[in-house]
């Protein structure tokens, strides 16, 4: 009988050992999202775990074999909404390049929530474990913005300074989030081009 069970068809070919159930997508979202709309509810400091459950409608058992603490949980929650790929490099020269990328950007930064953003900015300067979460995140993302368009500026002659893609990263977020959110302005294509023409090319080129 136990042969039987273990084989499939005449070959005796072994079925491979069930594993489990499969991990259930739809409540990975519930999770985030309702991670997500306490985060901009209450910050950081008051949220938790049992009301992240709440909300959710998953034990708190399932949100912990997922997230280690809050702030792994809080981090994962931020990447779900805001992660997305930049666009590549097409215009051919540095400059083009730029716009194309610092437009992009803008638009990323402006569909964010300033309420969120202010949440995870507090609990970032508060729990040094969601610092550590977010800088990796925030690391990654710069590298997959900035990389392939300063390599294809240098493979095409440009003579760019050391450290270009951790000084863009530095600038160019800073300057359009005081615009949106200080100023209380619009990303035109007029700002765009003053950012990248005014600044940008200026401290990224050596001379």
């Amino acid at each position: 009988m136990s042969g039987a069970s273990s084989s499939s068809g005449s070959g005796g070919t072994v079925r491979p050992p069930v594993t489990g159930r499969p991990r259930d997508t739809s409540r990975d979202l519930a999770i985030l999202d309702a991670t997500l709309a306490l985060l901009t509810e209450v910050g950081y400091e008051q949220l938790s775990m049992e009301a992240v459950a709440s909300r959710s409608g998953a034990a708190k058992t399932t949100i912990y074999r997922r997230y280690r603490d809050k702030a792994a949980l809080v981090a994962a929650a931020v990447e779900h909404r805001s992660h997305a790929t930049p666009p590549e490099p097409a215009a051919g020269d540095l400059r083009g390049d730029l716009l194309q990328l610092v437009t992009w950007l803008s638009r990323q930064i402006a569909e964010q929530e300033i309420g969120l953003l202010g949440a995870v900015f507090a609990g970032m300067r508060s729990d040094a474990r969601l610092a550590e979460e977010m800088r990796r995140i925030l690391r990654r993302d710069e590298a997959e913005m900035t990389d392939e368009p300063l390599r294809k500026a240098i493979r095409h002659g440009e003579q760019l300074i050391p450290r270009a893609a951790e000084i863009f990263a530095e600038v160019a977020p800073a300057v359009i989030v005081h615009r949106i959110v200080i100023a209380g302005e619009s990303c035109d294509e007029a700002f765009i081009a003053r950012l990248v023409d005014d600044i940008l090319l200026p401290i990224l080129r050596s001379h």
